[in-house]
């Protein structure tokens, strides 16, 4: 069940099987990603991952060399021509991997599923992430101004997008 989605220079991504639960878990509850994300339960992971991968994706980040898990996202919406990508987070964080990931994971949507277009939001005061997203070639579409609550204080969330033509584009393929 670890099936391999995409390999790049470094990382694969793969679809999440049950015993990487604990480790989403671990990532989605660690305090410097947790301020980024509104964590799902693990009953909702187990779901997804027991599911056909239709219409939810949990995907693991992994090193090619050592097979160690570097990072987690999961995709939603794949059941239209348009799919979110959501809680993108870095495990192994300062080796250059969020883009590297980002990179495969517009490959693998782009060319390989082929999705017209993909999106993703970003709290507001998450600068590494909206750099991240915006030097990949994501635009700017919008704020959902004050969505979520988070202790007692609603945040704003940045909704950026990108095209096929876009990805295209900006990739040369």
């Amino acid at each position: 069940m670890n099936e391999i989605l995409i390999e790049g220079k470094r990382l694969r991504l793969r679809q999440a099987n049950p015993t990487d639960i604990g480790y989403i878990m671990t990532l989605q509850y660690a305090p410097e990603n947790l301020k980024f994300i509104v964590p799902f339960s693990e009953e909702y992971h187990r779901e997804i991952i027991n599911s056909d991968g239709a219409e939810k994706l949990d995907v693991i980040i992994e090193e090619i060399d050592t097979g160690i898990a570097a990072g987690y996202f999961m995709l939603r919406e794949m059941d239209s021509p348009c799919a979110e990508y959501t809680h993108v987070i870095i495990g192994r964080k300062g080796l250059g991997y969020g883009r590297e990931a980002l990179q495969l994971l517009m490959k693998w949507t782009f060319e390989i599923k082929k999705f017209h277009r993909v999106w993703i939001d970003c709290k507001e005061y998450n600068s590494i992430a909206l750099h991240l997203y915006e030097s990949s070639g994501f635009i700017r579409e919008g704020v959902l101004r004050e969505i979520i609550l988070t202790n007692g204080v609603y945040e704003n969330l940045i909704v950026l997008g990108m095209l096929d033509r876009e990805y295209f584009h900006q990739s040369g393929v």
